[in-house]
Order: C-alpha cells, then sequence, then structure tokens
C-alpha cells in the first residue's frame, strides 16, 4: 500500500511566459503541501525558473524515456505541443498524462489556468480516471531494404517534403496494395487523437476518440483521387516516393523526425503501447469540439420530451 510520501509527480511545465511559471509553481507547492513530491523536467530556459523559489528547489529530470520513472502521473502546464512532448515521458513508463491548458487552443488538455487549482485537487485526492488512446508506430526503410528509424505518435505521422521547389513523388498503400500514385506535399497518417490537428487543417475528417480507425490525409496532391481515408486500425498503411523525387522527412506529432530518402518506405501500423490519458469528468467530446472551435450552436433545441 503506497502512502503519500511515496507518490511523486513528473511536472512538465512551458516556461516561455511568467504566467506559466507562476502557475507551475503554485501547482507544485499544492501538490508538496499534500505531502507528494514534484519533479522537474530539465529544458530550456531553465533560468527562468530562478525566481521562482518553489521551483528551483524541486528536484530535476532529464529529459528521456526515465523522466518520470518511479511517477504517479506526468502533469503538463501549457499548450498542445508541451503536452504532446510530454506524452512521450509518460507513455515510457506506462503511467498517465494529464494536461493542464496555459496556451491558445488546448485540444488535449483536461483543465485550463482558471481550474488549476481544482485540478491539483483531483490528483492529490486521486479522483479522476485513465483511459487509453490509440498511437500510432512508424518505420522508414530505404530503397536498399535497410531500416533507417522508427518511431511513434500520438496525433499523427506527417511525411513532408522537404524541397519546396519540386513535389514529393509518392504512392500511397493500404494492406500491401497500392491505392495511388501523386505529387504531394506530404501524406499526413493521422489517429482519431489526431484527427483535429493537422490533418484537420489539411481537410480531413473530425474523428471521436472513442473511435479506433487510422486517417489517411494526402497534403495538397496533385491527383484526381486524393481524398481522406479511414481504413481499419489493423491496417497497415504506408507511402512509398519515388527513386528520383525529392528528399522527404516524416515528422511525428511535430517534435520527432526520421529522414525519408528518396525511394524509401514510411510503414504505419496501430501503436504497440498506447498513451495513458487522465479524465476529469464524463464530458462529452461533442462539447469539446464546439468549445474549442467556437461552433455556432445557438438554434439547438435538442430532443422533446413526450
Amino acid at each position: 500500500m503506497t502512502t503519500e510520501s511515496d507518490r511523486e509527480i513528473l511536472l512538465v511545465p512551458h516556461l516561455f511566459r511568467s504566467s506559466n511559471i507562476a502557475a507551475a509553481a503554485r501547482a507544485a507547492q499544492l501538490l508538496t503541501d499534500a505531502g507528494i513530491a514534484v519533479r522537474l523536467l530539465e529544458q530550456e530556459q531553465m533560468e527562468e525558473i530562478e525566481t521562482s523559489p518553489v521551483l528551483c528547489g524541486l528536484r530535476r529530470a532529464h529529459a528521456d524515456d526515465a523522466a518520470a520513472a518511479g511517477c504517479e502521473l506526468v502533469l503538463v502546464l501549457g499548450g498542445d505541443g508541451t503536452f504532446l512532448r510530454a506524452a512521450g515521458y509518460a507513455r515510457a513508463q506506462d503511467i498517465p498524462v494529464l494536461g493542464i491548458n496555459l496556451g491558445h487552443v488546448g485540444f488535449l488538455a483536461e483543465g485550463d489556468a482558471a481550474s488549476l487549482e481544482t485540478v491539483i485537487n483531483q490528483v492529490i485526492d486521486r479522483s479522476y480516471r485513465v483511459v487509453e488512446r490509440m498511437t500510432i508506430d512508424v518505420t522508414v526503410t530505404g530503397e536498399d531494404g535497410e531500416a533507417i528509424g522508427q518511431s511513434w505518435a500520438l496525433n499523427e505521422c506527417s511525411v513532408e517534403n522537404t524541397e519546396r521547389s519540386r513535389v514529393l513523388d509518392a504512392t500511397l498503400e493500404v494492406d500491401f496494395r497500392p491505392v495511388s500514385s501523386f505529387g504531394c506535399d506530404g501524406v499526413l497518417i493521422s489517429t482519431p487523437t489526431g484527427s483535429t490537428a493537422y490533418a484537420f487543417s489539411a481537410g480531413g475528417p473530425v474523428m471521436w476518440p472513442q473511435l479506433d480507425a487510422i486517417l489517411v490525409v494526402p497534403n495538397n496532391a496533385h491527383a484526381l483521387f486524393a481524398k481522406p481515408l479511414v481504413v481499419s486500425p489493423n491496417s497497415t498503411v504506408a507511402v512509398e516516393s519515388e527513386p528520383q523525387t525529392s528528399a522527404a522527412t516524416a515528422v511525428m506529432d511535430g517534435v520527432r523526425r526520421l529522414p525519408v530518402p528518396p525511394g524509401s518506405r514510411v510503414e504505419v501500423v496501430r501503436g504497440a503501447r498506447p498513451v495513458r490519458w487522465v479524465r476529469l469528468d464524463d464530458r462529452p467530446f461533442t462539447d469539446r469540439l464546439v468549445d474549442k472551435f467556437q461552433l455556432p450552436v445557438s438554434g439547438w433545441r435538442g430532443p422533446r420530451g413526450v
């Protein structure tokens, strides 16, 4: 049986604004006052915390897969970019990740700056539940069949043309059968969680996070058939670049990169390990979608009672 003194949380704040530092200090103070140890992730701009007596005294963690080892959860204070980076530390230790939005849209966060103390109290009381979000695993192989690298993503793998003066000539494949060849800026392979991010901006549909599926969105493709595809979560999706085309890069969640030289193959499958995600309430995804995108719903009446 664990005691309060056995509990520890990895704190991952975005440190580029003074208001963020104050929020991180308040969160750390509330947790330590409750007897929960706080570990602070090492990152850029660490000199900014020297003005905070709370933060500068915390134990530091190197930004690697062991950053959250032994922790109960990873607490993120920032926007979606900070959350996506922090999710990797949680996934590496198979522990939950919880986001408090201090950025703009904050689609991935469960709370915001105004609810910080309420959220921290829920963490202290363990009055939250954990769900699993699907990930994707990515493998890049060269023209000779040799592995170039492997990675993973919570949101998406974006295969991007790196030479903007040329198009990327690619063939899209699903379940080891060709679908279409085209010149493009790239191809996005997304999870349901990532469907509201880059894939949405590129013309893809919104997918509810409870759905198990893989979304494929060609990005500015020069082709008659280049519409988004929703395929089975058990499918294998691949993008093959032509040997004479320009070089590309596979970008996972905007933070991890693998080179894709001409003639390479990017293969994407359902991730072997999901991300464990803290939910603070049972609020439906529909409400979150309306709030975050500020969708007009003033004419809605709802079902009529009998």
